[in-house]
């Protein structure tokens, strides 16, 4: 019955197919599909539940599990055609393959429960369709970064906190083949020869692969994760990453066409704070952005995506940042956006800043608005540019305006904890001013830390004539004036 099958239904014709990808788009024409009359009987004696959802909390598995779990699989594969399954959508091939698995377990007859076969169908089902172990990690929208150090060992970080998934992998060698299939979809690849990589997921999610011989116990993958439902400034102030003030201010700073970098540690909430910012741009300019991995999602009409390409196999045909931002100054961009600034680009972004590109935007490593200047001055020598410190900082003081500070601080929370302007030079120095700080109070007894943001003072910020020529001066000065008064309480 499960021997290979002619060129009907879902027989094998002939040699090594490789798996659908795993996003099928659902296709009203797809071919029907034959069920032999031993298949129809055996459909009747095992009717599995309902699949349950992909975020309940799984016992852990045993090594029993998983070699039975490979004897299905193996007898799964020598039985169906993947060529054919490739044609059907989504829904369809995880019935068909469903069918086939309960097929292997009633013939072999596997001492199963219904919940054990349930678990099975569904992993199996992610290993063909999906990518495997993950599929329920991915699915969970609480989970910020998955960190899978090779196949014995998974880490989720949860409410800021990181913690130990059950999940694992068959081997090092299913979890090689799931890395090369997420690569491989963004035009990537991950081997011996080739074993870093950077990708992503269809949603965006941000993907990084470092596989043997670097790797020394296994691949290791790690997925920074974005939420489905995107984040708005109004949500981070109901979260208190930023006052309602704040927030108005930062919404301000967008639609003015403030130049802007955000700076921020790893993890602080750069992209999810850039994101937040690019919802104010008005729907007619014209917007390009420049990515390693794409994962801004833009919501603005006219919006032009640019990502760099790795050299291939012969260390040939790569397009580096740099080279994005060069040439999208000849696609007349009203604002350029550059989702992370970290080497000599940022030369050109400066230069796209103060020659007519005014609201361009970018994020920074480091860890204050003060260090992140000094490390836009570093990458400009780093790109072998011949400058007097004097003049590189005249460059630097005259494209930036404004530079917003996030932070993950150590309960796991992220805030907002500065929004500083750049004022100008006075000599050799670069002179900035807060508009806004967080400042660090105490910790309650649940180990929660206890701040507040607090203005400076400051009544008419150096953009205030930009505000102005936008007619947002009245909303501006409410805003400073209202944070100035809570500062007070």
């Amino acid at each position: 019955m499960f021997g290979k099958r002619g060129n009907e239904g879902f027989g094998k014709a002939g040699g090594t197919i490789a798996p659908p990808p795993p996003a099928q788009q659902s296709s009203p024409s797809a071919p029907a599909v034959l069920v032999e009359p031993q298949r129809e009987a055996s459909r009747q004696q095992v009717s599995p539940p309902p699949m349950q959802t992909p975020q309940r909390r799984r016992p852990a598995r045993t090594d029993e599990y998983y070699d039975t779990k490979a004897q299905v699989f193996s007898a799964l594969i020598d039985t169906i055609d993947l060529s054919q399954l490739a044609k059907l959508d989504g829904e369809s091939a995880r019935e068909e393959i469903r069918d086939i698995v309960n097929d292997i377990i009633t013939i072999k007859n596997f001492a199963m429960s219904i919940s054990e076969q349930e678990e099975l169908l569904e992993d199996i089902c992610n290993d063909v369709l999906g990518y495997g172990p993950l599929e329920p990690l991915l699915a969970r929208d609480d989970i910020a970064d998955i960190m899978v150090n090779g196949a014995g060992q998974t880490f989720i970080e949860v409410g800021g906190k990181t913690i130990e998934s059950e999940i694992r992998f068959r081997d090092n060698s299913q979890l090689l083949s799931i890395c090369q299939r997420i690569v491989s979809q963004v035009g990537r690849r991950v081997d011996e020869s080739s074993p870093i990589c950077d990708a992503r997921l269809p949603d965006g999610s941000r993907v990084n692969v470092i596989a043997p011989p670097l790797a020394i116990d296994g691949p290791a993958l790690t997925i920074r994760k974005f939420k489905k439902d995107k984040l708005t400034l109004e949500q981070l102030v109901r979260f208190g990453a930023i006052t309602p003030e704040g927030a108005t201010l930062l919404q301000i700073i967008g639609r003015v066409r403030c130049n802007v970098v955000i700076s921020g540690g790893t993890g602080s909430g750069k992209t999810t704070l850039l994101n937040c910012l690019t919802r104010y741009i008005d729907a007619d300019e014209r917007v390009i952005t420049c990515e390693d991995t794409a994962e801004l999602q833009l919501q603005q009409p006219h919006v032009v995506r640019l990502e760099t390409r790795p050299p291939n196999i012969e260390g040939e045909g790569e397009i580096t940042m740099r080279d994005l931002v060069k040439n999208c100054l000849r696609m007349r961009p009203e604002r350029i956006i550059v989702g992370e600034v970290r080497g000599p680009e940022v030369f050109d972004l400066l230069q796209a800043m103060n020659t007519g590109h005014d609201g361009s935007m970018g994020t920074i490593h480091s860890n204050s608005p003060r260090e992140c200047l000094s490390r836009i001055e570093s990458m400009i020598a780093m790109g072998g540019f011949t400058l007097p410190a004097k003049t590189v900082r005249e460059i630097i003081s005259g494209s930036v305006d404004v530079i917003i500070q996030a932070a993950r601080l150590r309960d796991g929370s992220r805030r907002i904890t500065q929004i500083t302007e750049v004022i100008g030079m006075e000599g050799d120095v670069i002179i900035t001013q807060d508009l806004m700080r967080y400042e660090i109070e105490g910790e309650d007894a649940s180990g929660k830390l206890v701040g507040r943001h607090k203005s400076t003072g400051i009544g008419k910020p150096h953009f205030w004539d930009r505000a102005r020529y936008f007619n947002e001066e009245k909303r501006l000065a409410a805003a400073l004036d209202e944070m100035e008064a809570k500062s007070k309480d």
